[in-house]
Parts: structure tokens; sequence; C-alpha cells
């Protein structure tokens, strides 16, 4: 009878063991969540960042509604800081942040909560203070980086340009991404013993004066996914026109509103695979330990109207390369 009495007990356990590991493994299945969206700014590229959160998303088969915010060309940092602290206000479950300055103010904002933020388009999250590393980023804080393989940029620069010496870059002072790509762009060119000509900005306004001052001084303009710099760059192309001299852009985007060329990022799969990080933690994967990902592909694209118009011709060794139109 005991032995009869200890396997009724011993089956009683293991189905209340699988019924309850198969309510945690599917919990939340029918929950629509709350998911905050924080973009820094509006310009191609984080759009192309926003739109692949979204196919993530979508792709996961979670429920969920969203709370998506752009920053204003006036003032994006305040802005994200202020949506923030609402959306932590309002609840939300999750937060997506795209570009540096948006998820350093989601993670303050979230610093004494259990909200996760899952950033896209952040080059050097650990000097952003965002993990203490890409591998183990140690709080509820991870997403992807679009760290840039400026090698192989500055290879297709001096493909274009084979007389190239010195090379312009604007960047804003406060941007951890730009700060970081300028210090390894720096140590690539010194290697190869080209000189580069770099000038801080702080804001919008700073960019026309600085811009022109830059482009008489080089012989071309190198731009990074600083987005102070990529939403103003019709100032940044115009000044490069005044002394028929190309710009050179960070992704596709770039490309087809009148940089020359450029190795390009994916942007839109980029955010993707943040999304579908975002679902994971949605559905009970550890964000402090989910390493940050990357995108190493990356694909050389050159605007054939702006090759014309400077009188260049597409060296020999990128003929296969991505060839784009500008945009109207």
């Amino acid at each position: 009878m005991k032995k009869i009495l200890a396997l009724l007990l011993t089956l009683t356990l293991a189905f209340c063991f699988a019924s309850c590991t198969d309510n945690k493994d599917n919990k939340n299945t029918d929950k629509t969540y709350k998911i905050g969206i924080i973009q820094y700014l509006s310009h191609p590229s984080l759009d192309n960042c926003y739109n692949g959160i979204i196919k993530g998303l979508d792709e996961s088969g979670i429920k969920y509604e969203v709370d998506y915010q752009t920053g204003s060309s006036a003032s994006p940092d305040a802005d994200c800081t202020n949506f923030a602290k609402k959306q932590v206000s309002d609840g939300v479950d999750m937060i997506f942040a795209i570009a540096t300055p948006a998820a350093q103010s989601a993670y303050n904002a979230t610093a004494d909560t259990d909200i996760p933020v899952i950033f896209c388009a952040v080059s050097d999250p650990k000097a952003a203070k965002l993990v203490k590393s890409n591998e183990n980023p140690g709080s509820l804080c991870t997403g992807t980086s679009d760290v840039l393989d400026l090698s192989a940029q500055i290879d297709l620069i001096q493909a274009m340009q084979k007389e190239v010496k010195k090379i312009g870059i604007l960047y804003t002072a406060s941007e951890a991404n730009s700060v970081a790509h300028l210090k390894e762009f720096k140590k690539i060119c010194d290697e190869r013993k080209l000189t580069v000509v770099d000038k801080a900005v702080n804001n919008a306004s700073d960019i026309p004066s600085a811009a022109e001052d830059l482009a008489a001084q080089v012989d071309c303009i190198n731009n990074f996914t600083d987005n102070n710099v990529v939403n103003n760059l019709k100032v940044v192309l115009k000044a490069a026109q005044n002394h028929k001299i190309p710009v050179y852009g960070s992704e596709e985007e770039q490309v087809k509103n009148g940089c020359l060329a450029s190795v390009s990022i994916d942007y839109l799969a980029l955010g993707k695979v943040t999304g579908k990080m975002g679902a994971d933690v949605l559905g009970g994967k550890d964000a402090t330990t989910m390493a940050v990902k990357t995108i190493t592909d990356a694909t050389p694209v050159v605007n054939t109207d702006v090759l014309k118009t400077l009188g260049m011709k597409m060296p020999k060794n990128y003929s296969n390369a991505q060839t784009v139109t500008t945009n109207k």
C-alpha cells in the first residue's frame, strides 16, 4: 500500500511540475504588451531602424501596442528624456531606443524599474555606459550596435580618389558614436599616411559654417552615423558642392540623398534583429546576459548621378558595387 501511495504521489508531483513548467514556458502568450519606442530624430537611417523593429516584432508573433515617439530637430535630447520618463510612468513593458542619445535617456529613466531597454544603432554601447561589456551587459539594457567597417570605408575612398590626402570629418562633440568612430578612423588613416581634418559641432546651427570651412580644406568629407550631421546632410552636401568635392556616407540612404558612395550598413536588417531580441526578452530570456549583436555584412553603394556630376569613374575593383541614383 505504501508503495502504491508513493507511486501516486510521485506521479502527482510530476504532473504538477510539468503543468507548472508548461505554464511558465507559455506565460503571457495571450498578453498584449505595451511597448515604447523612442527615436532620437526622424531621418531615413533611423526610420529604417524603426521599420525593422516593427518587422522583427511582427515576425516573433507576440501581441503588442506601441507608443512611438520621435525627437524634434530643435530639442531631441530633451524630447527623448521626456518621452522616456512618460513611458516609464505609463507602465510600458519595454522600451526600444533608436540611437545613442535616445538609449541613454531610456536607460536613465528605467534605472529603478524592471523595464528592459533594447537599443538599436548604438555604435559603442560600453562607451555610452549602457552596458558593462558587449558580451555581458549586466543590466536590463542590451540591443544592437551599428559599428562601422571603417577600414572598408577608407578602402573605398582611396579607390574612388587615388590622390586623396586629406579627409574631412564633421561630427557632434556630444555624440558618443561619433567620438568613438573618429578615434578609430584617425588610427587607420595614420597607418595609411592620410590626414584627417575634423571639426566638432554642438548643434544644427553650427553646421553651415563648419561644413563650409571644412570643405575648403580637404579632398573629401566622410560622414559617420552622426544623427545631427545626417539630419542636416543637405547643408553638408551644399558646402561640398561649392568646393567640388565628394561626400561619403555611412549607409545607403545617405548615398541616395546625395553622397557619392559608402560601405553601407543595412539599418532595416539591424532593426529587425533588435525587434527579435526584444521579443525574446518579453518571452522570458534574460536581458542582463544577452550579448549585444551586430551586423557584419556591409555593401558598397555608389551614386551614379554624383559620380557623373563630379566627373569621376567607377573603380574597377568596385564594378560590382550596388548603384543608386539621387532621390528627387
